[in-house]
């Protein structure tokens, strides 16, 4: 059984929508919910976990011990950081980092020790990839996401480097598929709780969108 990984509310409902989840094809775990759907005679789990690393890793080592999942695919929204890309693109990271694993001040932002390498020679080279870069911290303020610029990141999102880290200690290929849903913006002058805001508001409009595209083009060809 593959699992697929979905953090935030808004993924999932958007998720439940688009394989027009019934209630009573749910079920319930500590973490939140969860469905199956069968691909090409491959059957697939799908559950949401909730936000932040700590969910993340939690939800997903449960799933693994309970399931006995052979890999798990993290699907969801990030943030774009590397601006050569733009909202809604899909990329397939090849690696995977945290970032607030270290004192920055004296120390690397970012340790070997919290970097997995994804294998993914073995699903061709036509998809958009890069580095993700993962952090309980949300990258909403600008200082973030210059410091993350500056560091080579291409997305950042708050769970997806650690589920890497938990899949590799459980010996479970992990396969992350994040669409762009939108850029920090430069608060400068402005309030930053208006500037959040509409950050907030470009997320949930786009969130159903990158969902969407990752199910229609990618989610059959990683499985």
């Amino acid at each position: 059984m593959i699992g697929v990984s979905i953090a935030t509310k808004w993924e999932y409902e958007a998720t439940l929508n688009y394989f027009d989840v019934k209630d009573h094809e749910r079920a319930s775990y500590p973490y939140g919910d969860y469905f199956t759907r069968m691909f090409d005679d491959v059957e697939l789990i799908f559950y949401s976990t909730g936000v932040r690393k700590a969910n993340g890793v939690g939800g997903n080592q449960y799933m693994m011990s309970r399931f006995n999942l052979t890999k798990v695919i993290v699907a969801g929204t990030c943030a774009g950081i590397d601006d050569t890309f733009s909202n809604l693109d899909i990329l397939v990271p090849h690696r995977a980092v945290q970032y607030d694993c270290t004192v920055k001040e004296v120390e690397p932002l970012i340790k070997q020790s919290f970097v997995v390498e994804i294998a993914l020679a073995n699903y061709g080279n036509d998809y958009l990839t890069g580095t993700i870069a993962t952090a309980d911290r949300a990258v909403v303020m600008w200082k973030d996401y210059l410091e993350l610029k500056e560091h080579e990141i291409t997305i950042a999102d708050t769970e997806a480097g650690a589920i890497a880290y938990i899949c590799k200690k459980n010996d479970v290929e992990c396969i992350i598929i994040k669409g762009i849903s939108d850029f920090p913006t430069d608060e400068g002058h402005d309030d930053p709780g208006d500037s959040n805001a509409e950050q907030i508001n470009v997320y949930l409009a786009n969130t159903p969108k990158v969902m969407a595209k990752i199910f229609d083009e990618y989610l059959l060809r990683f499985i």
